[in-house]
C-alpha cells in the first residue's frame, strides 16, 4: 500500500496501515507534514491540554508510524497508471514503483494573497485558519480577507472572541449565502470595507498593522492578526483525467467509504474534503482509507 502526503490523514493512513500487517511505505510529498506545518500552534487537537506547535504533531504521527514499521519516503509522486490491478508511481519524474493500492492524502494548498513579506509573516499574524489560530487573538482587533462563505463563517467566529473584526472584499459586494451575510451586518464588531483590498502588511518580528485600499482613500489598521479566506487549491493536479473530481479539483468519493471512481485507489484528508478541513477530520478519514484499502487487497490476489 503506497500513501501520498505525509500530514494527519496520511501519517494516520499508515499507522493503520501497517499494524493491519501491510507493506505501508509514505511518499511525503513537496511539503512534508502538510498545512499543518504552518501553524505555529495547535490547540483544537484532542489530547495536548497546553496545545502543540503543528510540526511537532506531525512529526510525532510520522515518528508513531514508523516505530509500527511504516516506511517514509521523500519524494513526489508525479504520474500513476494502472495497469491490469497494479498501479505504477512514477516518482519525480524518475522512479518506478508498484503498489497493489494508493491512498491519495496530498491535501489542499491554501491560497494566499501574494502579498510582500506576507511568507516571513505566516505564523506571525498571517493566518488561513481562524479555527486553528483565532484563539490567539482574543479580545484583539483582527482583519479578515474574502466574500465569500468561509470568509464571513471565520469573520462571525472571530467576532465572537475578538474585539473588532474588520472583513475586507474586493467586489462591491459578498458572494456569501444571504444568512450569513445578514448576520454578518447584525454584528456590531464586524466591520465590512467593500471595493477593498490589503495591499501590504507592516510589522518588525510580527503583524501590526495592514494597509487596506479602498475605491477612494486608503487607511491603515493596527491588527494582531490577519485571516486570509480566499480559498484552497486540492493537489490533484497529477490525478486529472484519471480519478473523478468535482468543478474545483477534489476527489470524488463514495461516502461514507474513501472509494474513489478508480478500483484500489482511495482518498482521504482535504484533497477530498472541501468543507470542513480540520486535521483532526483528516486524521479520521485516514483511519477510514486504511480500511478501506485493507478490505480490499485482502480481496485480491496478487
Amino acid at each position: 500500500m503506497v500513501i501520498l502526503g505525509s500530514g494527519p490523514a496520511g501519517m494516520t493512513a499508515a499507522l493503520y496501515g501497517v499494524r493491519f500487517g501491510l507493506k505501508t511505505v509514505v511518499y511525503e510529498g513537496m511539503q512534508p507534514g502538510g498545512q499543518l506545518t504552518t501553524t505555529s500552534k495547535v490547540e483544537n487537537y484532542p489530547g495536548f491540554v497546553e496545545g502543540i506547535d503543528g510540526g511537532v504533531l506531525v512529526d510525532k504521527m510520522k515518528a508513531q508510524a514508523e516505530r509500527f514499521g511504516a516506511e517514509v519516503r521523500y519524494g513526489s509522486v508525479t504520474k500513476i497508471e494502472k495497469t491490469n490491478a497494479m498501479f505504477v508511481l512514477t516518482i519525480d519524474g524518475e522512479e518506478k514503483v508498484e503498489a497493489g493500492s494508493v491512498i491519495v492524502a496530498t491535501g489542499a494548498s491554501a491560497k494566499y494573497l501574494g502579498l510582500p513579506r506576507e511568507e516571513e509573516m505566516k505564523g506571525r499574524g498571517v493566518s488561513t485558519c481562524a479555527t486553528c489560530d483565532g484563539f490567539f487573538h482574543r479580545g484583539k482587533v483582527v482583519a479578515v480577507v474574502g466574500g465569500g462563505d468561509s470568509a464571513l463563517e471565520e469573520a462571525l467566529y472571530l467576532s465572537k472572541i475578538c474585539k473588532e473584526v474588520h472583513l475586507v472584499v474586493r467586489k462591491p459586494y459578498m458572494r456569501a449565502a444571504n444568512i450569513l451575510q445578514d448576520r454578518v451586518r447584525e454584528s456590531k464588531n464586524i466591520i465590512v470595507h467593500l471595493e477593498s483590498n490589503v495591499t501590504e502588511l507592516l510589522g518588525e518580528m510580527k503583524l501590526t498593522a495592514i494597509k487596506i485600499q479602498g475605491k477612494d482613500e486608503a487607511i491603515v489598521v493596527e491588527v494582531s492578526g490577519l485571516f486570509e479566506a480566499v480559498g484552497h487549491n486540492p493537489n490533484t493536479e497529477f490525478l486529472k483525467g484519471m480519478v473523478d473530481m468535482d468543478a474545483a479539483g477534489y476527489i470524488q468519493v463514495s461516502s461514507p467509504s474513501t472509494r474513489t471512481s478508480v478500483e484500489g485507489m482511495f482518498a482521504a484528508g482535504d484533497v477530498a474534503d472541501s468543507h470542513y478541513q480540520q486535521g483532526i477530520n483528516a486524521a479520521a478519514s485516514g483511519c477510514r482509507a486504511a480500511f478501506d484499502a485493507r478490505d480490499y487487497l485482502q480481496s485480491k490476489s496478487f
